[in-house]
C-alpha cells in the first residue's frame, strides 16, 4: 500500500474501457482502494477485465456493482449518464461519492444531479487524458501521470467530498483544478472538441477525394495527415455524445474557427505572406508553451520510435 491518506474500501467503475481500466490500474498501483469492481454490458468485456486482473469482480448490472461501494465512477459515454444514475440510485450506499470522467460537464451535472439520493455526494470530474484506443486492454496505470483532472463542483458537492476526490486524483498522479461546469465546456470545446471535429472532417474529406487515391493518402500520410488520423480513430460513440452534449460551446468555437480560416484563405488568395508568417510564428510559440508546460514531448516526430526492421 502507498503512504497516501486517501482510502476507499470499494471502487465501482461503471464501464471499463480505456479510462475505467486505467483508473483501476492506477488505483491499485498507488494503493488507494481495497476492492475494485466494474459493470459492463457485454460478457466479453467483463471476461477480459477479469482475465487481465483489472477488477476483482465484474457485473452486468450497475445495481450489483455499486452495492457497498464508497466510490462510484461513471466511465461510459456521457449520453448514458442520466439513465445509469437513475438505475443505480436506489442501490447507492449512504456516504458514497459519485463522480464521472466525461469531457462535457454542464449537461452531465444536469443529467446526474436529479437522481443523486440524500446522503450521497456527487462531484463531476474530467481527467484530461486519453489515447485513441479503447477497451479494458487499452488502459495503463501511467495514463494520468502529470495530466490535469478538472473537477466541477455543483449543488450536491460538499467541500469534504470535493477534497477527497481531489486527493484521489492527486494520488493517481494528476494535477487537479476546480472549474465552473460551463466554463469547462468552453475551454474543452477549443482545446479538445473542435480539434477532434476538424480531424474527423479532414480524414473524411480525404476519403471522399476522387482525384487522389486512397493508397496515395495512406502512402504519403506522414505529411501531417497521419496525426489527424490518430485523433480521428477515437471512439465514435463517445465523441458522438460529446458533440451532442456540448453543442453550444462547440458551435461558438467552430464559428470563430471558421472566421479565422476565412482570413487565412484570403491571405493565401492575395499572396499576403506577412499575414501568414505572423500567424505561423504565433502558433509555433504556443506549441513551445505546451512543451514547456510538460503536456507534450519535444522529441522529434512526437517521440515516436521507428520499429526495427527485424522485429
Amino acid at each position: 500500500m502507498s503512504d497516501t491518506t486517501v482510502q476507499f474500501e470499494k471502487l465501482a467503475l461503471i464501464g471499463i474501457g480505456l479510462i475505467g481500466s486505467s483508473i483501476a490500474r492506477a488505483a491499485r498501483q498507488h494503493g488507494v482502494v481495497k476492492e475494485i469492481v466494474c459493470a459492463a454490458r457485454t460478457a466479453d468485456t467483463r471476461r477480459v477485465a477479469l482475465e487481465l486482473g483489472v477488477v476483482d469482480e465484474a457485473y452486468e448490472n450497475v445495481a450489483d456493482a455499486v452495492k457497498d461501494a464508497d466510490l462510484v465512477i461513471l466511465c461510459t459515454p456521457v449520453g448514458t449518464y442520466g439513465a445509469l444514475t437513475e438505475e443505480m440510485a436506489p442501490f447507492l450506499t449512504k456516504g458514497a461519492l459519485v463522480t464521472d470522467v466525461g469531457s462535457v460537464k454542464q449537461t452531465v451535472v444536469e443529467a446526474i444531479e436529479p437522481h443523486i439520493p440524500e446522503g450521497v455526494d456527487f462531484v463531476a470530474g474530467h481527467p484530461v487524458a486519453g489515447t485513441e484506443k479503447s477497451g479494458p486492454a487499452a488502459g495503463f496505470a501511467e495514463l494520468f501521470a502529470g495530466r490535469w483532472c478538472i473537477l466541477t463542483p455543483s449543488g450536491k458537492s460538499r467541500e469534504e467530498a470535493v477534497e477527497k476526490l481531489s486527493a484521489f486524483w492527486t494520488a493517481l498522479g494528476s494535477n487537479v483544478e476546480k472549474m465552473d461546469p460551463k466554463h469547462h465546456d468552453l475551454v474543452l470545446a477549443i482545446t479538445s472538441h473542435v480539434p477532434h471535429l476538424i480531424a474527423y472532417n479532414i480524414v473524411g474529406t480525404a476519403d471522399d477525394l476522387e482525384e487522389v487515391t486512397q493508397s496515395e493518402v495512406i502512402k504519403y500520410s506522414a505529411g501531417g495527415f497521419r496525426d489527424f488520423t490518430r485523433i480521428a480513430a477515437s471512439d465514435p460513440t463517445m465523441w458522438r455524445d460529446v458533440f451532442l452534449h456540448n453543442k453550444e460551446a462547440v458551435l461558438e468555437m467552430l464559428g470563430r474557427f471558421s472566421e479565422d480560416l476565412t482570413a487565412l484563405q484570403r491571405a493565401i488568395r492575395w499572396g499576403d505572406g506577412d499575414a501568414l508568417f505572423q500567424m505561423f510564428s504565433r502558433t509555433r510559440d504556443i506549441r513551445k508553451q505546451i512543451i514547456d508546460a510538460g503536456q507534450e514531448t519535444a522529441e522529434p516526430d512526437f517521440g515516436r520510435t521507428v520499429p526495427n526492421e527485424d522485429e
